[in-house]
C-alpha cells in the first residue's frame, strides 16, 4: 500500500510525490471525513501538474475544469451533494473519466457505481498534529 504523510506546510511536495507514486494514473476517487484535506491536496495536485488558475471545490457545480497546459485537462469533481448516484449520468460523467484527462473525485462513494473500474481510491486522514495522509486503496491491478 502506497502512503504519503505531509504537514500543510509541505503539501506541494507530496503532491508531487504523489504524482511520482502513480505515474501514469489519471482516475482518482478521494476518500475521507468532513475537513480531512481532500480538496487541498487535490488544490495542490492540480498545482504540481500546472493549473494556473485558481482551484475551487465543485460542490455546486459538481464538477470543474482546468488547463493543466502541457497536462491537459484536469477535471475535478465532488459528489457531495449528490442524492442518488444516478445524478452523475446526467452532467456525462463517463465521457470525462473517458478523456484519458485528470480526474479526481471528492465524495466517490457517493456514486461509485459510475466510477470506472481502474480508478485509483485513495483515502485522506488527519493524523496526529494536524498533518494528513494519503493512501491508496485498490486499483484494478491490486483487485485481481
Amino acid at each position: 500500500m502506497t502512503s504519503i504523510e505531509f504537514s500543510l506546510a509541505d503539501i506541494r511536495e507530496a503532491a508531487r510525490r504523489f504524482l511520482d507514486a502513480f505515474g501514469d494514473k489519471k482516475c482518482f476517487a478521494f476518500y475521507g471525513a468532513m475537513g480531512a484535506g481532500k480538496t487541498t491536496f487535490i488544490k495542490a495536485v492540480c498545482e504540481a501538474l500546472g493549473v494556473q488558475k485558481t482551484v475551487t471545490s465543485p460542490t455546486f457545480a459538481l464538477v470543474n475544469e482546468y488547463d493543466a497546459g502541457k497536462n491537459g485537462t484536469v477535471y475535478h469533481f465532488d459528489f457531495y451533494r449528490i442524492r442518488r448516484p444516478e445524478e452523475v449520468f446526467d452532467f456525462g460523467c463517463e465521457e470525462y473519466f473517458a478523456s484519458g484527462n485528470y480526474c479526481f473525485v471528492e465524495w466517490a462513494e457517493k456514486a461509485e457505481i459510475v466510477l470506472p473500474q481502474d480508478i485509483c481510491k485513495v483515502t485522506v486522514e488527519e493524523t496526529a498534529g494536524g498533518w494528513r495522509k494519503i493512501m491508496l486503496l485498490e486499483t484494478t491491478e491490486n483487485r485481481k
